[in-house]
């Protein structure tokens, strides 16, 4: 039956079914994809290393993010459309400024030389605590509700691009220009390193190889995700009152797939490969349900006793 309180294609309301259908396919994609990358980072223990937390954080908010497409399709006003509106907003947010974070701790290595694990609680402070400032403010305004084919700020320009596209806009500016920046300064120091043997050079570059090669390719998956979304509203913000098909299901097929997309990069690393064979699954798994060695003492014997008995 089609989805009759879809507002974006009201004269052709099969549009809104096939769109919200592919949101949520996408969507599950994504979110097996971060269950699978979570369990891996757990299994392995590999979250002791703070390029691999920094890949767990993503991978749980991308989880979190996934959720919010997987959600009831009725749009009708109301709470609990209210809440899809605040989800979606909260966890977009967090998606994006974990990936924000991830390409400031790369630019920080490649072109800095410097690490950035001590600014890893400025990092969840900033990844949590912002995406619930942003995401409480349109409840002021009351605009969640009905926003088309799924519940979020409802039909308001300017809410809509001061509370995402806007700043979504100036961020991915951001990171376009970081990103080019850090494959230059990458190409050019590994070009300089070329047919030379220093010691202490060759200890920096295989350091900055095991901080970098982790975490270069999310930064780059997320802005190709965000490329029809942006082409969608940039049309929408000359003709907000047609929508047109093709650009709307292009865009509901890759926002919600950048899990998926971090999923198959991270099970295509040369390291995790390693890891994906039954025999190591089976020794972690035995690992973690193992019970914990624990130091214990033996029961002094009571010298008086000791004493009476000889």
């Amino acid at each position: 039956m089609p989805n009759s309180s879809c507002t974006s294609f009201p004269d052709n309301p099969d549009h809104c079914d096939v769109i919200i259908a592919v949101r949520q396919a996408s969507g599950a994609f994504s979110l097996i994809g971060c269950v699978f990358m979570i369990f891996i980072i757990w299994l392995f223990r590999r979250y002791v290393v703070f390029a691999q937390r920094l890949i767990l954080y993503l991978s749980i908010g991308a989880l979190m993010d996934s959720i919010a497409y997987l959600m009831s399709s009725s749009i009708e006003d109301g709470p609990f459309c209210d809440f899809q509106g605040w989800w979606l907003t909260f966890f977009d947010w967090q998606v994006l400024l974990w990936v924000s974070c991830i390409t400031f701790n790369l630019f920080m290595n490649v072109v800095r030389l410097a690490a950035t694990a001590q600014f890893e609680w400025l990092y969840l402070g900033i990844c949590w605590v912002v995406p619930l400032i942003i995401s409480c403010l349109p409840f002021a305004g009351d605009v969640y509700g009905p926003a088309g084919a799924w519940c979020w700020i409802i039909e308001d320009i300017s809410w809509r691009i001061g509370m995402w596209y806007g700043p979504l806009f100036v961020i991915i500016a951001f990171l376009i220009v970081a990103y080019v920046y850090i494959i230059y300064t990458l190409r050019r120091k590994a070009s300089s390193w070329e047919g030379t043997y220093d010691p202490d050079t060759e200890r920096q570059h295989q350091l900055m190889k095991e901080d970098i090669k982790p975490l270069r390719v999310y930064p780059f998956i997320y802005l190709a995700v965000s490329l029809f979304p942006l082409i969608n509203r940039i049309q929408n913000a000359f003709s907000p009152e047609s929508h047109v098909f093709v650009l709307v299901l292009l865009a509901s097929i890759s926002s919600p797939l950048h899990g998926a997309l971090n999923a198959i990069a991270f099970g295509l690393d040369r390291e995790t490969l390693t890891k994906l064979r039954p025999n190591e699954i089976r020794m972690a798994l035995r690992s973690k349900m193992a019970p914990r060695a624990t130091i214990q003492e033996y029961p002094q014997p009571d010298r008086d006793t000791d004493h009476l008995q000889y």
